[in-house]
């Protein structure tokens, strides 16, 4: 999906009113009904959250949450339910890049909700949440790709320009290229007090960045065979700029550790100078309550590799419903609540990207006159427009859970970063021939 895409969506979109919406029963009355939720935890994920008691006041039904993890931990838990045969809750969050793998646990959500409002939503983010001819989940305001946010401070301080233009002979200006990320962060690192930069070390946040990393480096995951092919010369140079930066200490010692909330917190800390990130953080970045760069936070598109290409690893959040929830009108009920344009407008102000089609206006409407929200906005629709995918395999996490640690190996030096993609493209490949991809 593109952000040109995205865009070009808003004009053909059929938007409900709030009156169309009731008269289709939304949200509806379930008195007494109780909804079991896996949900994914985190910080930019609460506020939302706290629309689900006025769901309850609204239908008379109850939700009960009875997990909230990130993402990488709620996938094995939803695994080990399916192992178990525990799958007697309802509403579940879900991700197009973790989608692939339950292909037969959620129901059709078309089925169950009005025509009108799944026309509501950006068509490609529908299309993407539509697995063998079943809408899997609803998008909400969660459309990712990650764009650069810098300390403004940092490069616009004089004594700064001089000493990095002496070292590395050209002005200090905030990023276009990965080769300039590596050498600003280089420059501004003084551990242990100060980084650089920093990134995600482990789970599939490592094998994502290294495959956008890969991309913007010439250089493909899988060939058009399907077969793991990024242990190429592309493939070395990805990740030897996670590793070069790791031996400078110009990250952290902590970041094969790392997962996306370890990322915002340090960058709101005010020891990060340059932190490629989700739009989801945009707003509490800058405020002053959560983050001690308030107000000198620049935001800027993702760099590019040496292929001329930018980074642009991206994908969405939605919420599914199970095939065996005894309750699947409210658990839609719920999962179209969370997704509707009020709950939407209410994510987007923080800064995630919206999935509705109306929302995109209503965002850049109220970005008017607020030059930081202008700033986001269009970083991150210029990331849009370069956005791509996970490759398409439904062994895409399997696959990850045994790649990264081989990129953790080279990453903390037991390996070359040869030696870590070739063993991970073996590993990667019995994966992918024993699902019967190959």
């Amino acid at each position: 999906m593109t952000g040109r895409t995205i865009i070009s969506g808003m004009a053909c979109a059929v938007v409900l009113s709030a009156q169309g919406a009731y008269a289709q029963d939304l949200p509806g009355s379930f008195d007494g009904i109780t909804i079991d939720a896996k949900l994914i935890g985190g910080q930019q994920y609460e506020t939302l959250y706290q629309r689900i008691a006025q769901w309850e006041e609204a239908t008379g039904a109850t939700v009960n949450v009875i997990s909230k993890k990130n993402h990488f931990e709620l996938d094995k838990e939803i695994k080990s339910d399916i192992a178990t045969g525990q799958l007697g809750w309802c509403v579940g969050s879900n991700h197009s890049s973790f989608a692939p793998q339950y292909p037969g646990i959620y129901t059709d959500l078309a089925a169950l909700l009005p025509q009108e409002e799944i026309d509501a939503f950006v068509p490609a983010n529908i299309k993407a949440s539509t697995l063998n001819g079943k809408l899997v989940m609803l998008p909400r305001a969660q459309f990712d790709v990650s764009a650069m946010y810098y300390q403004k401070s940092l490069f616009e301080d004089a004594d700064n320009q001089a000493k990095f233009k002496e070292e590395y002979g050209y002005d200090l200006a905030p990023p276009v290229t990965w080769e300039q990320v590596s050498d600003q962060a280089k420059f501004f690192a003084n551990p242990p007090d100060f980084f650089g930069t920093q990134y995600a070390g482990k789970e599939e946040a490592i094998n994502g960045r290294f495959y956008e990393m890969l991309v913007a480096e010439g250089g493909e995951y899988l060939d058009d065979e399907g077969r793991p092919a990024f242990n190429s010369e592309s493939g070395v140079r990805a990740l030897q700029w996670f590793v070069d930066l790791y031996q400078a200490k110009a990250v952290p010692a902590g970041v094969p550790n790392y997962l996306w909330d370890d990322l915002g917190q340090g960058f709101a800390s005010g020891t990060v100078a340059l932190n490629l990130d989700w739009p989801g953080w945009a707003a509490f970045f800058n405020d002053p309550e959560s983050s001690k760069v308030a107000g000198d936070v620049g935001v800027v598109a993702p760099p590019k590799g040496s292929a001329d290409v930018a980074t642009g690893w991206s994908g969405h959040h939605g919420f599914s419903v199970t095939e065996g929830c005894e309750n699947p009108e409210a658990a839609a009920s719920l999962v179209w609540w969370l997704t509707n344009e009020d709950s939407q407008k209410l994510e987007s102000s923080a800064g995630p990207l919206p999935t509705r089609s109306a929302v995109w206006d209503y965002v850049i409407e109220q970005a008017q006159g607020d030059a930081y929200r202008e700033e986001v906005l269009a970083a991150f629709q210029v990331a849009a427009d370069g956005a791509f995918a996970v490759p398409q395999t439904a062994s895409w996490i399997e696959i990850s859970n045994a790649v990264y640690p081989e990129l953790q190996a080279a990453i903390l030096g037991d390996k070359t970063a040869q030696e870590a993609l070739d063993d991970a493209a073996d590993e990667a490949t019995m994966i992918l021939e024993d699902a019967g991809e190959l």
